[in-house]
């Protein structure tokens, strides 16, 4: 059983801040994370690839209206693939980018599932093997989040995706419904809008962007409205079924009003994240997670059982890559 210092279960913002640090301060460490790039939510499936999206498409709807600036650029259109190839290119940029900087302060990097044995022992299940490593001083959880879900929604990431679906579709969707009116969803309806897709935002609340300021949110909705968006305020979903190729979303009004029904190629569920803690067997070591799934932490991160710590999106509040990379250099 190989042995480190520190072993960290995840290897994004807030992990391998927290691993680099940790060495530099003499440390062995062994970070675990089951992706082929390390940098987590945020690299792979997160900001990173929406703002390479948002950025290709923004090329894309600038060069569509270069005649107001007497300018001709003719037969302009998206090449799916091509920015596709632009998003790859970057996230595997800066993945290799992450994996450079853990080589250079000499932190072992371990592929694999990290799963909790005991306050000092982790399993790692690779794609070829399974086997333990021990931690002589502390084992740091930083696991990050994952895309909530709503039951009568099952996600196949083909029809009915998360953001992660959403941000590696094979085709261009005629009508994209978005559930949820926060900064993901209104990103990606953006992205796929400029690539020629009706949006249809749907948002149980009267208003968009809940966590912007109300006369911010109030502009964003008039240009996104300008620009082609649809919104169904103060709705929610309440069921769905597959008629002819397409998603059938049932929805209603918050407060009185008919049910209703909208039609979509493709259905992105965006309604925020959750703790991504299934599979560590907490309970193994005594950590019990609140209701909502967030490991609880003192102010020094440590959690109830002893050595073992938790930082980042596990433990609530801002889910932000830059809170998790505090806290893990912090730690």
């Amino acid at each position: 059983m190989e042995s480190f210092d520190l072993v960290i279960i995840g290897g994004g913002p807030g992990g391998y801040p927290c691993a680099i640090r940790a060495s530099q301060l003499g440390m062995s460490v062994a970070v675990i994370d089951d992706r082929e790039l390390l940098g987590g939510t945020c690299l792979n499936i997160g900001c990173i690839p929406s703002k390479a999206l948002l950025q290709a498409t923004e090329r894309l709807e600038l060069a569509r209206n270069l005649a107001a600036f007497g300018v001709l650029a003719e037969n302009v259109r998206p090449d799916l693939p091509g920015v596709m190839r632009h998003k790859t290119k970057v996230v595997t940029e800066l993945g290799n980018g992450v994996a450079y900087l853990l080589r250079k302060n000499k932190v072992t990097r371990l592929q694999g599932r990290g799963r909790l044995l005991a306050r000092d022992r982790v399993e790692v299940s690779a794609a070829d093997r399974t086997f333990e490593v021990r931690a002589r001083k502390a084992i740091v959880v930083a696991t990050g989040s994952e895309a909530a879900t709503l039951p009568h929604l099952p996600i196949d990431e083909q029809q009915i995706v998360t953001s992660t679906g959403a941000l590696s579709l094979a085709a261009v969707p005629r009508h994209l419904a978005v559930i949820g009116g926060g900064y993901v969803g209104l990103e990606l309806g953006s992205v796929w809008r400029r690539l020629g897709s009706e949006v249809t935002v749907i948002e149980v609340l009267d208003r968009i962007a809940s966590g912007v300021d109300a006369e911010m949110a109030t502009a964003l909705h008039k240009v996104l409205e300008a620009e082609g968006f649809k919104f169904c305020l103060a709705h929610k979903v309440v069921g769905s079924r597959i008629e002819a190729d397409e998603v059938v979303l049932d929805v209603e009004p918050m407060g009185d009003g008919a049910r209703g029904s909208i039609k979509a190629d493709v259905v992105l569920v965006s309604i925020g994240r959750r703790p991504a803690t299934g599979g560590l067997d907490l309970e193994t070591v005594g950590i019990e997670p609140d209701g909502r799934g967030y490991i609880t932490v003192d102010e020094d991160f440590r959690t109830t059982a002893e050595g073992i710590y938790a930082i980042g999106d596990v433990i609530g509040g801002a889910m932000l890559a830059h809170k998790a990379e505090e806290e893990g250099i912090g730690l």
